[in-house]
């Protein structure tokens, strides 16, 4: 189930020409299974209607004029004390001000003041006024109780200046918006580290030896683990994927840099889970200089690669106290799987046939069956990588809560 299911997120959103992004976040909030609701000041209205918010997301959208029109008791107690979270998008210097000493002059300012779930703020100014001392005081202020910062970002802006004050792109405040739900989860100050994506090893200075793998699993679990409330690191393998936002990323490209980040990082850390498609052969020699064809077809002679998850069980006291292995098979699915689980001394192994043509390398949906020490097995029907992801973390967090 996503985060966002059945969430209650206030929108607020006030003068600035970036108010546009703030209907395409609607949008996206609301076709992830989130419950919006519209807060515009009397400025933001200058910018867009309240019936483009009411359009993208089927839900009433406020103004000034419900403040006094009486249609609900109390409006903004009732808004601020039901709603999961607050964002307002864009956040204005002038209202960023505001909260900063507790003004409270319109709807959004007032709903504000009577909060009791996190606030999560994302600029947008010229930079000018955001690199003022008072602005900087202001944010300080507000970091200090506690609120949430998304940017800004740097770039060109509307007054045709460059610099640091436009307000993050809509899919990028996604993130931080599940990074801020997500506080306080199943996972809240564990330490969790994900591998991804499929190493390669070079051949020669161009050429790599590499796999499938696109790392979609291995991010989606990233992200999964980031919703439960985890510290995250992503030690990933070359992909043309976004990491998730909130986590500590580690580029690697080969078999070795793998073994080096996943033994620096699990040392100590609360779980492993080794998503990543980890080369197990790998050139004896790496040529100095571009093969050639004119030179004849080469004869490349392989040997073996670290195992990464038997360096880990070697950690002995220092290893992750939960270890979670995949096993990507095209053929005797179920035989190899549990050989590896019990030669890796794994918590888990999630198994999947990588030659189903819907639950492969590359596709955005998976078929896994769970294999656990006790013999037990949980075979899973066809599901996103997402859905998988978050049954794999579930899965995480009861092992530790159990150990």
């Amino acid at each position: 189930m996503s985060i966002f299911t059945s969430k209650h997120i206030l929108l607020g959103v006030t003068g600035s020409i970036a108010a546009y992004k703030a209907a395409d976040l609607a949008s996206k909030l609301t076709q992830a299974g989130a419950q919006v609701d519209g807060i515009l000041t009397p400025a933001a209205e200058k910018f867009i209607t309240p019936l483009t918010f009411q359009s993208v997301t089927g839900r009433k959208v406020f103004t000034d004029a419900e403040l006094w029109g009486g249609i609900a008791h109390v409006l903004h107690v009732g808004l601020g004390h039901s709603a999961d979270l607050l964002v307002i998008a864009p956040c204005t210097a002038n209202t960023l001000a505001k909260l900063a000493h507790g003004i409270a002059d319109n709807l959004l300012t007032i709903t504000a003041l009577a909060m009791r779930s996190p606030t999560l703020i994302a600029p947008a100014m010229d930079a000018g006024m955001f690199e003022h001392p008072a602005t900087q005081e202001n944010i300080r202020i507000l970091c200090g109780r506690g609120v949430h910062f998304a940017g800004p970002d740097e770039g060109h802006m509307a007054s045709g200046l460059t610099g640091r004050g436009r307000m993050v792109e809509p899919a990028e405040l996604l993130g931080h918006i599940r990074l801020t739900l997500g506080f306080g989860g199943r996972l809240a100050g564990k330490k969790i580290v994900v591998t991804a994506g499929g190493t390669q090893e070079p051949i020669d200075p161009v050429r790599v030896l590499t796999n499938k793998s696109s790392g979609k699993q291995g991010y989606a679990t990233a992200q999964a683990a980031l919703d439960a409330g985890g510290t995250v690191v992503l030690i990933t393998a070359p992909t043309c994927l976004t990491p998730p936002v909130g986590a500590k990323v580690i580029p690697i490209c080969t078999a070795q840099e793998m073994l080096e980040a996943v033994l620096a990082e699990s040392t100590g850390a609360n779980a492993l889970v080794m998503a990543a498609a980890v080369a197990d052969f790998r050139p004896k020699t790496v040529a100095e200089n571009k093969l050639k064809k004119r030179d004849g077809i080469p004869q490349i002679e392989l040997g073996a690669a670290p195992d990464v998850l038997i360096a880990v069980a070697g950690l002995g006291s220092r290893r992750p106290r939960v270890i979670i292995g995949f096993a990507a098979e095209s053929r005797d699915l179920l035989e190899n799987a549990s050989s590896k689980l019990k030669s890796k001394e794994l918590d888990m192994l999630v198994a999947n046939d990588v030659s189903a043509p819907d639950a492969g390398f590359g596709v955005d949906t998976n078929r896994v069956t769970l294999l656990f020490p006790n013999a037990k097995e949980e075979t899973l029907p066809l599901l996103s990588k997402s859905e998988v992801a978050e049954t794999i973390i579930a899965h995480v967090a009861v092992l530790l809560e159990s150990k």
